[in-house]
């Protein structure tokens, strides 16, 4: 099984883009994990719809093939850490890749989450894009000590 996170744009404060970068090799102890960072749209002149759209296309595109999609989005199954790590390890188990796209300042477009084959919330707030990014890189580290029975999560 095979992780990847696809994202719109970088993070822009260098101190959070060192603590991503901190917890995604974390959670590649534990996973094989990709990370895609993908363009995002300037919004001059687009509606938040169309900037949306054109994010979308662009997550889609850097999606790899045949991987379960996971869209991360505020409307989604609300996962304990001890939840989440069960079904990774279930995933892992059926050797399914699974792919986490993150949206940009105005969320994910609507064919995103139409493909998904699950959506996922990181929390009941609204988050920055680089903020949420954190979290999930986080979280699957956190995953990681859960399944391996790690002193990580207490």
């Amino acid at each position: 099984m095979r992780l990847t996170v696809v994202a719109v744009g970088r993070p822009r404060e260098g101190a959070l883009a060192e603590v991503i970068r901190l917890y995604e090799e974390r959670a590649a102890r534990y996973w094989p994990l990709d990370v895609v960072e993908v363009r995002e749209e300037p919004a001059r002149a687009l509606t938040a719809a169309q900037v949306r759209d054109r994010e979308a296309a662009r997550l889609l595109e850097r999606t790899p093939a045949g991987a379960q999609l996971v869209a991360c989005d505020p409307g989604g199954d609300a996962l304990d850490s001890e939840a989440f790590a069960r079904w990774l390890a279930e995933s892992r188990d059926r050797a399914r890749s699974v792919a986490f796209v993150l949206g940009g300042a105005y969320g994910l477009g609507d064919e995103v989450r139409r493909g998904a084959a699950r959506r996922l919330s990181l929390a009941p707030w609204t988050l920055p894009h680089e903020v949420a990014r954190l979290v999930l890189a986080e979280q699957l580290y956190r995953a990681g000590t859960i399944v391996r029975g790690e002193p990580y999560h207490k």
